[in-house]
């Protein structure tokens, strides 16, 4: 088994992968029993592009093989037993079903002996009536596509990124799925890119309102709203950013699960995640700057209450000097015996005031 993701961009041997031990004597984590096949969203077996009459998952195989096609099974987070069932129909490797179970990876691809597991995080834009310091703006989820030579598995994971439109809309398009079930993870994939493009244009008219506020004529705290927002676009950075090498292994790399046909349609989502790459790192570059501007605007305004709050002490300390003066008590003092003294000092203090007033009014500090 080789594996791609974002860190190595190469191909890596993990033999030393094995399931999570557990202590000697413990009992197995329970498993979440549900009847039937609710985990089953969709079925079909496609032969020259064309859905079939409606089978079994379990017999689904069997019968796209007999008639040289592939079979589409939608999946919506099955337990553990139910993975393991279609498992065992499908032949799948035990270290892709355990990632597909505990979900929470990070878009990877991975390479088989005879088939291919990649996964996808999902975004969804939150609508939000103002952006508030616990606005939640990006929400994630994941899909995972098992794919093999007669069979694609899509197990999805979370509230959206629902595949049902997609399906509709590629058995329109016979030519595509004739190319095999790659066609399918292209079409995912290329939704999936879709989607983060929809979130960047949202989440970048955040920014914009952020940055209208911050650069706005009224004192503002935006610094609570702004590390929200930088919160939100990382979980979209750690999407879309590791997609890079998965994509460019589809395109480039040689593999029998994917026909030369295919990678001109892998090239082209990859091209789009790349540009999305870039819209949601400008985004992030931006808020930084954004958030230094408000750090220092936050400052001058201190600085600019610190400068009146001095002014106005200034103002009164004038006054009080004169009144503490005259205010010593003692028997021979300057004009303590003129009758004009008290209303004297009156206007001295008014006057003092008044100068103080005018220097600061004009050096800006009032």
């Amino acid at each position: 088994m080789t594996s791609t993701d974002s860190t190595s961009g190469s191909r890596s041997r993990l033999p030393q992968v094995r399931r999570r031990p557990r202590p000697v004597g413990a009992p197995p984590p329970p498993v979440d029993e549900r009847p039937g096949t609710d985990f089953v969203v969709d079925c079909a077996v496609y032969v020259d592009g064309r859905r079939q009459a409606p089978v079994a998952y379990d017999e689904a195989l069997q019968a796209a093989v007999d008639h040289d096609g592939f079979v589409w099974l939608g999946l919506h987070e099955p337990t553990e037993a139910e993975l393991a069932g279609v498992a065992a129909v499908y032949g799948l490797h035990p270290l892709a079903v355990e990632d597909a179970v505990e979900a929470h990876q990070r878009p990877k691809l991975d390479s088989y002996e005879d088939s291919l597991f990649m996964v996808l995080k999902t975004a969804r834009y939150v609508e939000h009536d103002a952006l508030t310091a616990t606005s939640e703006v990006v929400n994630t989820g994941e899909v995972m596509v098992f794919l093999g030579s007669h069979y694609v598995i899509t197990v999805r994971h979370g509230d959206h990124g629902g595949l049902k439109d997609l399906r509709n809309s590629l058995e329109g398009q016979t030519e595509l799925l004739q190319l095999g079930p790659s066609s399918v993870l292209y079409a995912v994939s290329d939704l999936v890119v879709d989607h983060f493009v929809e979130v960047a244009e949202a989440v970048e008219d955040d920014v914009e309102e952020l940055e209208t506020s911050v650069f706005s004529s009224s004192r503002t705290d935006d610094t609570p709203r702004i590390y929200q927002l930088k919160r939100e676009i990382m979980q979209l950075r750690k999407a879309v950013q590791p997609l890079e090498v998965p994509l460019s292994t589809l395109a480039d790399r040689p593999d029998a699960l994917v026909p030369d046909a295919m990678r001109s349609y892998f090239r082209d989502v990859q091209d789009h995640a790349l540009r999305v790459r870039d819209q949601v790192g400008g985004l992030d570059e931006l808020l930084s700057n954004i958030l230094q501007a408000a750090l220092a605007r936050i400052s001058v305004a201190q600085n600019d209450d610190m400068r009146r709050i001095s002014s106005y002490a200034g103002l009164i300390a004038a006054p009080t000097l004169i009144a503490g003066v005259y205010g010593m008590n003692f028997e021979h003092m300057p004009e303590l015996g003129w009758s004009f003294g008290y209303p004297f000092a009156l206007l001295l203090m008014a006057g003092l005031v008044y100068l103080l007033y005018r220097a600061f009014k004009r050096s800006g500090w009032l």
